[in-house]
């Protein structure tokens, strides 16, 4: 997401910093190119003008044109006012109402609804500890209301038993007395969607909104969609109480002009993002950390919080007590690349770090495959144990036989190996680190030769 938008404002904003004293028509000239990397990106021509309004208006005043320097603190205008058009603060999803709260889930047929109300509801459980119960609404769509049967079975969450003939109202009002003789803390109503915007769905979702009267309307809108998801935003909001907006697939979206306009022209905050496939691949919208992302400044926190909910306490403790012993071995370096695919593959994580942006074409050069993991845990795995522990121990006929038992080639198996030798010679160092200690400079033992610290 924002793949292109971050391209074209690193090298707008990385000619500034070049240039020392800057001028307003420096800046001038660099905003006209920052208007376009917004247009080009999919971003609302009104928000764009609106945008760069504000951002001129402030970056051409005496406090930063005189400032020690100029082109940081123009930066820190254009990052502050990206956050501002992203919504200034993340807003949480409302449970403060007498159980059961009702969340309705609005938008268009094949914009993932239905996958959403699931991935919703795996996440108000998991993270949220409430007892949730969906029902679908959808009676147009074939098959709809047997999907989130489905999706209910794969993640444990329960599901309205099915009647058919029953009309989306009656089905409505029996999910809301169903959860309250059951106890349930959140219903999720899944409501049909159609190819566009018609009356009839408009007079569907008015009469279920009436008669459940939800704490939040969700609006499911498709990133892919780009300006059309603004527009199908904005009508569902002059028909319903719209309190906030999930966007689903924005990992296939490199431009991300949807979510930037979106808040803006529609006034609802984005609250969630859907960013793949799978039930846990939803995320909460911080619009300090997207902006983050866009002007190529990484992404920490979320980083570290991907960590802390996906590296096992145990195995965690484990590896630093071997490295307390200098000790690494290639069952460690297997249970490495297990969590690394956890916490969503290299791409991601890279993704992730400050300045990568201004790294992007060496990185597209390097071809950083995810499947290089699941291959390298495959060579592992086609290792006896003994030969896990003692990696030197492996002759020339076991590689072969690893190879082929994998699926790779020697070659494959060698990159491996010197690969483990490295890491296995890192862990060596902090050993030494540690009796040595970093204030007598037990740092510098870390670093490759030559290079001083």
């Amino acid at each position: 997401m924002f793949e292109s938008l971050t391209g074209r404002l690193g090298d707008v904003l990385g000619r500034l910093t070049k240039r020392g004293a800057l001028t307003e028509a420096d800046v001038t000239e660099a905003l006209r190119e920052v208007r376009v990397a917004l247009l080009e990106a999919d971003v609302a021509l009104p928000v764009v003008k609106s945008f760069i309004k504000r951002v001129k208006t402030r970056a051409v005043g005496t406090e930063v044109l005189k400032s020690v320097n100029p082109a940081q603190m123009v930066i820190k205008v254009v990052h502050d006012q990206l956050i501002e058009m992203l919504g200034s603060e993340q807003q949480e999803l409302n449970l403060v109402a007498v159980p059961p709260v009702v969340f309705m889930m609005a938008g268009l047929q094949g914009s993932g609804k239905t996958t959403s109300t699931a991935k919703i509801s795996k996440w108000l459980t998991e993270k949220q500890g409430k007892k949730v119960m969906m029902a679908s609404l959808d009676v147009r769509r074939p098959a709809a209301q047997e999907q989130l049967k489905i999706l209910g079975e794969q993640t444990g969450i329960a599901t309205l038993p099915i009647i058919e003939g029953q009309m989306p109202v009656d089905i409505a009002k029996r999910a809301v007395q169903s959860a309250k003789l059951q106890g349930i803390d959140v219903v999720m109503l899944d409501t049909a969607g159609r190819l566009h915007v018609d009356e009839s769905l408009m007079a569907e979702m008015e009469a279920v909104y009436k008669e459940t009267h939800p704490t939040e309307t969700l609006l499911v809108v498709d990133s892919l969609t780009g300006q059309d998801a603004v527009n199908v935003a904005e009508q569902f909001k002059s028909r319903v109480d719209v309190t906030g907006i999930v966007m689903t697939r924005i990992d296939g979206d490199g431009r991300g002009g949807a979510a930037l306009s979106m808040r803006e022209v529609t006034g609802c905050p984005i609250k969630l993002l859907g960013t793949g496939e799978k039930l846990d691949a939803l995320e909460t919208f911080h619009p300090d950390r997207i902006a983050n992302r866009i002007l190529g400044m990484g992404d920490i926190v979320s980083l570290v919080e991907k960590a802390a909910e996906t590296i096992e306490k145990d195995e965690a403790e484990k590896l630093a007590l071997k490295m307390q012993k200098g000790m690494f071995d290639l069952d460690d370096l297997a249970s490495q690349l297990r969590q690394m695919r956890k916490m969503g593959g290299m791409n991601s994580l890279i993704g992730m770090l400050p300045g990568v942006g201004k790294m992007k074409k060496q990185l597209d050069n390097a071809n950083l495959d995810d499947k290089l993991l699941v291959r390298q845990e495959a060579m592992i795995q086609s290792m006896t144990p003994k030969e896990r522990r003692n990696p030197q121990i492996i002759a020339a006929s076991r590689k072969k036989r690893i190879a082929a038992g994998s699926g790779m080639t020697v070659q494959d198996v060698n990159r491996l190996l010197k690969q483990h030798k490295q890491m296995a010679g890192m862990m060596k160092k902090v050993k030494k680190l540690g009796k040595k200690g970093i204030a007598r400079g037990g740092m510098q033992g870390l670093l490759p030769p030559g290079m001083k610290f």
